[in-house]
This record gives C-alpha cells, sequence and structure tokens, in this order.
C-alpha cells in the first residue's frame, strides 16, 4: 500500500499543541477526491489542506473538513504556507495560492509570518438587540452597553460574515455562558456565519483585543483562533474609527479559554491582510486509500 506524507500544523502560534491545528498533505497530486476525503477524516482536523501543482499560481489547494470539501479555509493557508516556508519550498516574498474561489494573494515575510490578503470588507450594523445577544452570550447586557456607543454590535466581512460583539472586560467574555443554538439563531438573523465577542482587555499588554469565536451552524462550538474574524474585526475597527490613527498592525488574542492560545495579526490601512506563524505538531506518513472505482456487474 502507498503512503504519502501528512502533517498536523498548528497555526497562529509558534508553539506546539496551541493556536488552530490543520492537517497538510503537502503531495497531493493524484489524488481524488474522495480520497482527499477520507484522509481528511483520518487526521480529524477542522480542515485539512491538500498542496497541488498550478499552472496560474505557485501552488493549489482544496481544503476538506472531515465530511466535507470547502471553498477556503484561512488557518489552514497560513500552517500550509508556513510549513513549506520553513522546509524552504517557498522563499521570502508574495504567492499566489489557488484554491476554489479565486487566487489569493499571500506573502512570506523575512521574520517568517504568513500574511493572507482578506476580501474587500463588508460592514453594517446589526438588526439583533443587545438583550438578545447578552443572553445568547450568557454575559450581563451592561457588558455590551459600556462600550457599545462607541463600537456597535454589527455584522462585518472579509470574506465570511460575523456578528462582531464588543465586550467591556476580559472578565465578562472569559465568564460566558453560551447558547450555542440562541448564538447561530442570531447570526443566521444577520446573515453571519458566527458570532465573534472581543473586549479591548486583554492578557498581553501588547495585544489591541481579546477574542472568542462561536461557530456552532459549521459544527464548531468554540473556534480556538479565526483568521478570518480577526480580518472582519480589525475591518470594523477602522469603519467605526475604534482608533486616532489606525495602527500599522493590530494583534489579537484567542484561544485561552480552549486551551489553545495563538495569536493573529492584522493589518487594517489600505486592504484587510490577516497574518500568523505556524509549527508543526505531527509529522509522518498516512496509508493512501484505494481510490473508489465504479462498481461494474457483468452478467
Amino acid at each position: 500500500m502507498d503512503h504519502r506524507r501528512a502533517l498536523l500544523v498548528d497555526a497562529f502560534t509558534t508553539e506546539p499543541y496551541a493556536g488552530n491545528p490543520a492537517g497538510v498533505v503537502p503531495e497531493a497530486g493524484g489524488l481524488g477526491e474522495e480520497q482527499m476525503q477520507s484522509i481528511a477524516a483520518e487526521l480529524g482536523a477542522s480542515e485539512t489542506a491538500f498542496l497541488l501543482e498550478s499552472a496560474h499560481a505557485d501552488r493549489r489547494l482544496r481544503y476538506f473538513t472531515p465530511t466535507t470539501e470547502v471553498d477556503l479555509c484561512g488557518h489552514a493557508t497560513i500552517a500550509s504556507l508556513a510549513y513549506l516556508s520553513q522546509v524552504g519550498e517557498f522563499d521570502e516574498g508574495a504567492q499566489d495560492i489557488e484554491t476554489n474561489v479565486g487566487t489569493l494573494s499571500t506573502e512570506i515575510a523575512a521574520d517568517g509570518r504568513v500574511w493572507m490578503s482578506q476580501s474587500e470588507p463588508s460592514i453594517r450594523r446589526a438588526t439583533v438587540s443587545t438583550d438578545d445577544v447578552a443572553s445568547a452570550l450568557g454575559i450581563e447586557p451592561r457588558a455590551i452597553e459600556d462600550v457599545e456607543t462607541d463600537v456597535p454590535i454589527a455584522r462585518a466581512s472579509t470574506g465570511f460574515p460575523f456578528l462582531i460583539v464588543p465586550v467591556a472586560y476580559l472578565e465578562d467574555l472569559g465568564g460566558a455562558d453560551p447558547d450555542f443554538e440562541a448564538l447561530q439563531s442570531l447570526a443566521d438573523a444577520d446573515e453571519a456565519d458566527g458570532i465573534y465577542a472581543f473586549t479591548f482587555d486583554t492578557l498581553d499588554g501588547a495585544s489591541t483585543g481579546h477574542g472568542r469565536a462561536f461557530v456552532p451552524g459549521a459544527g464548531i462550538p468554540e473556534d480556538p483562533v479565526t483568521g478570518t474574524a480577526s480580518g472582519a474585526l480589525g475591518a470594523y475597527l477602522r469603519h467605526f474609527g475604534a482608533f486616532d490613527e489606525v495602527p500599522e498592525e493590530m494583534r489579537f488574542e484567542q484561544g485561552h479559554y480552549v486551551d489553545r492560545p495563538g495569536r493573529v495579526d492584522v493589518r487594517a490601512r489600505d486592504e484587510i491582510q490577516v497574518g500568523g506563524r505556524a509549527a508543526v505538531t505531527l509529522d509522518g506518513r498516512i496509508a493512501e486509500p484505494d481510490a473508489d472505482e465504479d462498481d461494474i456487474i457483468e452478467v
């Protein structure tokens, strides 16, 4: 039986067993969809990236959850490019990545961070009430009311829409007792994929904010570290004038309340870019599933 190299790579961290884990299959040429799906299910990460050659870009990436193919995954992209950089297959500078939704512009910086450009921001105030959001998060309404005059509850997207909810203090955010069914109903009401609650009160004084992402509709009660939500938050803060001058870079902490701490860096001046590092946790070989063939019955 043939085998393929397969890895688990933790994105948005420099330490194994932290950040957001992704499967990475660096040489996926010749694998069919059913084989990719089987490998993704076996690895068990929320998403696994399969790296292929491309006639139009530096690489083509396909992404599979344990149950289905998805068009794009930010943390699996960061994990894949960080790995390729670490093994010397990608040099510093710009890299184009072909995906099912088009070509992504990415960059590998001299410090090892991988930067990924996001879509043009789309931001509007939410239609849901403060009381309903507070109830669904399991926090007191005043925890939102204390800050929402400056930064309101809003739907923000740089590719994947999130309902952004400002919270006054880290104690409030950390003490949340979410009702996942109610959270998803609120997200659906504003055509969002999930809820991203954040506070300017941080564990690290160098951080801009601390966030928690809830995406129960995708089978993810709480996501460890969410690049797309962090990009949306950066665009949101720029849009609502949270700073006298938008910082060159923002840093968002996440994952501490699910024991997967990580950090997402965001640039939000001209365009929105999400950046981070990654650490390899597992590097091995996986048995290549048999290719499915149509059953033919001869009589």
